[in-house]
């Protein structure tokens, strides 16, 4: 079978006879406690733009565990139950990763809300979730989320418990990191006052009737129609993702990572802080939100020897006019991931911000998310065309459109197989069996080719998303918002190829008779209902679309040469 089974592809990771190690079989929970004994004084967590007396703030393993704890007991004195919804709607900061360990410890399951959603998407985010909890920001950048919730939720300002919203039934309190009061809200700052009502064996009981194949979170993810899917992920799933792919990177407890990437991704919140956390290594977030020049400072500040972010974090990385003025000699390893990576971009990360070991991965947000990576010494040429070799304890084949292994060298569908699959998509049982077969396979959508030696090549997408910056965006959730459009009589949304975010969102409209629109009204209707990054780039009014025979539309046809 032409498939890179278990070590098959990855046997050089682990030179002179020695084996990959065994998967883990702790919870995160417990797994990050028995990493803090390893390691207690070393630094955990660095917040450059959380400052107290104007420094970073940081934390060390020990710190960091008793912060966890802390709101750990508080979410158990509120009443979170194992197995209940908690979704967290923040920018990355130091709430985020202490939501993150202290869900986990009590077997909650959370839910990482992209923080530029406006109000339509938050909603159908904590419908669909059925979720229980939410810690939400105040506000970030121009969303006032506070207002947003009180829009959606205007029983909140009647201050009652429970809350009994007729919108969201199932949502029992909001969380607030707001320093402020904010009406018929929990601050988050009073939290720990209620976590002293718990004691430590009560924490610990719960813990420990948490499970590694239980639920961890639910990462809504990309969907070729309609809304995005909730893909369900267990304590198993992404903590030996976590482990995985960071060993393969030859992570240690010196090691230091600067993680631009959200944590509301699966790339941030498993490969950046799990990465670091199953090694006893630092996480460092750069700023709340991206920025070249606060990543560049930080990886020359704190003498970062990792580097994490998608192509186009790197392209403005390399672009911004201050780059030759910062030293990031210290630089050892990185990952580019999140979207597809011109070999000239990697290039220039291995050259000109001196990353010997830059890596590239591949996978979904299904397979928790890495199922493929370059390795530190595989030749460049391999480095720079490739997403390298099956990881441990995976299988990946190529198929063809009858499910046959193709021969090494032939395009085909990717699939993917091993302890990384998700469990399934989130009370969507129809769209859980369309991707994941009998037999445990994860049917990609993604075309790609393997070599003798295992190495897959990416060469297209059997389906429909577009990925602008290492966001995934749903063409028909576009489509369905533009529709509303009163002038609108039909749209098609598709990608077209950017250099600086890798694809940008073009839609193809047609105008209903006697009606005038211009590309500026477009993007004016849709600013403030979708997120700015769904906004199309580019509009082009077209009088009828490319057909088939059978009458549908032809999106691969729907071509243009944007600029």
């Amino acid at each position: 079978m032409h498939i890179g089974t278990r070590h098959l592809d990855t046997q050089r990771s682990y030179s002179k006879g020695k084996s990959a190690p065994a998967l883990l079989t702790e919870t995160i929970g417990n797994y990050f406690d028995r990493i803090v004994a390893q390691f207690p004084t070393n630094e955990a967590l660095v917040v450059r733009y959380q400052q107290k007396n104007a420094q970073p703030t940081r934390l060390t393993y020990q710190a960091l565990q008793q912060k966890v704890d802390c709101y750990a007991k508080a979410l158990l004195a509120l009443g979170v139950q194992k197995g209940e919804r908690v979704g967290i709607w923040a920018p990355n900061g130091i709430q985020w990763c202490i939501s993150q360990l202290a869900t986990a410890k009590i077997g909650a399951i959370l839910i990482g809300i992209n923080p530029a959603f406006q109000r339509h998407e938050i909603e159908y985010v904590l419908q669909q979730s059925q979720c229980n909890w939410l810690i939400a920001a105040d506000a970030f950048i121009t969303h006032n989320y506070t207002q947003i919730l009180y829009q959606l939720i205007p029983e909140l300002l009647l201050a009652a418990k429970p809350l009994n919203s007729e919108r969201l039934p199932d949502l029992q309190a909001i969380i607030t990191l707001s320093e402020e009061p904010r009406i018929g809200m929990i601050q988050w700052r009073t939290l720990p006052q209620l976590a002293e009502t718990i004691t430590a064996d009560e924490l610990s009981t719960r813990q420990q009737q948490v499970a590694i194949q239980d639920p961890v979170t639910i990462q809504y993810t990309s969907g070729t129609t309609g809304f995005a899917k909730g893909a369900t992920l267990s304590h198993f799933n992404i903590l030996n993702n976590g482990f995985f792919v960071t060993e393969n990177m030859r992570f240690s407890k010196q090691d230091r990572v600067v993680i631009p990437l959200p944590l509301h991704h699966c790339l941030g919140m498993v490969v950046s802080t799990l990465g670091c956390i199953t090694h006893g290594a630092t996480m460092i977030f750069p700023g709340e939100l991206f920025s070249p020049l606060s990543v560049l400072t930080a990886v020359t500040e704190e003498k970062a020897t990792v580097l994490h972010g998608t192509p186009s974090m790197f392209v403005a990385e390399l672009n911004h006019p201050q780059f030759e003025l910062f030293d990031l000699s210290s630089l050892r390893t990185g990952m580019v991931c999140g979207a597809p990576c011109p070999p000239e971009i990697v290039h220039a990360v291995i050259d000109k911000m001196h990353i010997p070991e830059i890596q590239i991965a591949y996978g979904m947000t299904e397979t928790g998310p890495i199922s493929s990576q370059i390795k530190a010494d595989d030749p460049v040429d391999k480095r720079v065309n490739t997403v390298g070799r099956t990881l441990p304890h995976l299988e990946n084949k190529i198929i063809d459109t009858q499910g046959n292994t193709v021969a090494r060298g032939e395009i085909g569908e990717i699939c993917t197989r091993g302890y990384s699959v998700m469990l399934g998509y989130w009370h969507n049982a129809e769209a859980t069996t369309t991707i994941l077969d009998a037999q445990g396979w994860i049917h990609s959508g993604d075309l790609a080719t393997m070599d003798d030696q295992g190495y897959i090549h990416i060469v297209g997408r059997l389906k429909d998303m577009i990925i602008r910056g290492g966001e995934n965006i749903y063409p028909r959730e576009i489509e369905d918002f533009l529709h509303t459009h009163p002038a609108v009589a039909d749209v098609q949304v598709t990608g077209t190829p950017s250099e600086k975010f890798g694809e940008e969102v073009v839609a193809w409209i047609i105008l209903k008779t006697g009606c005038t629109l211009t590309e500026h009204d477009i993007k004016r209707f849709c600013k403030g209902h979708i997120a700015d990054y769904k906004i199309p780039r580019f509009v082009r009014f077209v009088t009828e679309y490319p057909m088939t025979a059978t009458g549908k539309v032809q999106k691969s046809k729907l071509d243009i040469q944007c600029s």
